[in-house]
């Protein structure tokens, strides 16, 4: 699920004509000094010719980050059921790290608590911006996408509890047909609907957004069993001095790469290893880190420096290119066991309620949620789409993938049937309804195309 900036009324770029100095709550301006002396007119995060920049250009492309999970997946799946199948789970299992900071982990699990931390970083970042200068600063106007990610959590996991009611070892996962994978979702529309209302790319943006968020809420407080105050408390510490400097002098760390890497990474390593020492799923320590950097600052000048969105636009590649691709790889791959054994898993309780939820809940509860919303509010929908392209983006919303696959090795013991069972529920869900959705915005995005030339803005744009 990494999100992609859409542009608001509110959102000004950095150095568009007629800006104006604007400050975060916080209050925190930066004023001259070492962190922040003028600056040369250079942009060092702007594209540059090169290979490595050219790289990082294409990784930054939503179907692209679609395209690699994709392929990081079903290289595990093959190699997961090839005849060299215990050199996957032997390189999955591996553990590497300094035991007595107890960071003795498997290589599967540094993917999924560490590498994914950086995408939930991203997502902190987003979230924040959203909140800050996006659409989820009113809420009046985001109150319909909200309703929708809200009952695209609770009908699916309402569909799970009720077909594993009789199973109370499996019940755990309720949770797992709750998330949406919104770079999965976002390349299936950027592939799609290049002709499609971007009014209603905007309604999936932030009903990821807001499933983001809960599904952060949820991995906090249902899948942390015990917490230590002590190294919790400990982690306010680095996590403070982040953010005091992120605030205090934006303008350094956004035209200099180098500062980030020396001062603000070491920070936010020593944040991560000290949540995940106290218990509390260090993918939590990405969202905190991200909500610390400001959204908006502003230069002596007067002109707004957006560190937020520059650190978007250094750590993306990384995230797309490496972090989610390798969390995917080590999560996805299942030894099914032949046809007999994938017949024995779809039959399984998990399974079924899995897709389920993921394919019949996530559309229900978001069209059902939506209908709900606008009949009690008497808000509307955009005009520039129909009730018909919200079916494909509420089916969109069923690719569950990065994020389910993330709840289900929370939900479950590796060892157990069941953690099986749930990767290849979500994994059989997650392609069901991209193909369901991909179906119905096809249809679609021809009838847009027919009637008007324009292409909205996606990565179909940028081809």
């Amino acid at each position: 699920m990494p999100l992609h900036h859409t542009t608001t009324p509110a959102h000004v770029e950095p150095g568009a004509p007629g800006t104006v100095a604007q400050t975060e709550s916080s209050g925190f301006v930066s004023e001259p000094g070492f962190f922040n002396h003028p600056e040369p007119p250079c942009e060092p995060d702007r594209p540059s010719d090169g290979v490595f920049s050219h790289l990082q250009d294409v990784l930054r492309r939503e179907t692209v980050a679609g395209i690699l999970l994709v392929v990081a997946a079903v290289l595990a799946i093959v190699w997961a059921n090839s005849p060299f199948a215990d050199g996957y789970f032997a390189l999955r299992d591996l553990k590497v790290g300094y035991e007595p900071w107890h960071l003795d982990l498997s290589l599967g699990t540094w993917a999924a608590d560490g590498l994914l931390a950086v995408f939930f970083f991203l997502v902190g970042l987003e979230l924040k911006r959203e909140f800050v200068a996006g659409d989820l600063r009113d809420l009046g106007k985001a109150a319909v996408p909200i309703a929708a990610a809200v009952g695209g959590v609770v009908v699916p996991a309402l569909i799970y509890a009720a077909v594993n009611a009789t199973n109370p070892e499996t019940l755990g996962g309720w949770a797992i047909p709750t998330a949406t994978d919104i770079a999965f979702a976002v390349a299936v529309l950027a592939i799609v609907g290049s002709h499609m209302p971007s009014a209603l790319r905007l309604f999936l943006l932030t009903l990821a957004v807001v499933d983001d968020l809960l599904a952060i809420t949820i991995i906090a407080i249902f899948y942390t069993d015990e917490v230590h105050v002590l190294p919790l408390l400990l982690a306010l510490v680095p996590l403070a001095v982040f953010g005091l400097l992120a605030h205090r002098f934006p303008r350094f760390f956004a035209h200099r790469t180098w500062a980030a890497w020396v001062i603000l990474v070491p920070l936010a390593v020593i944040t991560w290893a000290l949540v995940h020492e106290a218990g509390i799923h260090a993918t939590v320590a990405g969202v905190l880190l991200g909500f610390a950097v400001p959204v908006m600052g502003a230069k002596p000048s007067g002109e707004p420096v957006e560190l937020a969105e520059h650190l978007e636009h250094r750590v993306r590649p990384l995230s797309a290119g490496f972090a989610v691709p390798v969390f995917a790889f080590f999560s996805a791959g299942v030894a099914v066991g032949g046809w007999d054994g994938l017949t024995t898993a779809l039959a399984a309780p998990v399974t079924l309620g899995i897709i389920a939820g993921l394919v019949l809940g996530k559309p229900l509860g978001v069209i059902g949620a939506t209908w709900l919303t606008t009949t009690l509010t008497g808000q509307k929908l955009d005009p520039s789409y129909r009730w018909i392209d919200l079916v494909g983006i509420a089916l969109l919303a069923g690719i569950g993938f990065t994020v389910s696959l993330l709840i289900s090795e929370l939900s479950f013991d590796p060892s157990a049937a069941a953690g099986d069972q749930a990767k290849v529920a979500v994994l059989t869900a997650s392609v069901l309804a991209a193909v369901l959705a991909g179906g119905v915005l096809a249809v679609r995005n021809r009838r847009y195309r027919s009637a008007s030339p324009r292409v909205f803005g996606n990565d179909a744009a940028e081809a």
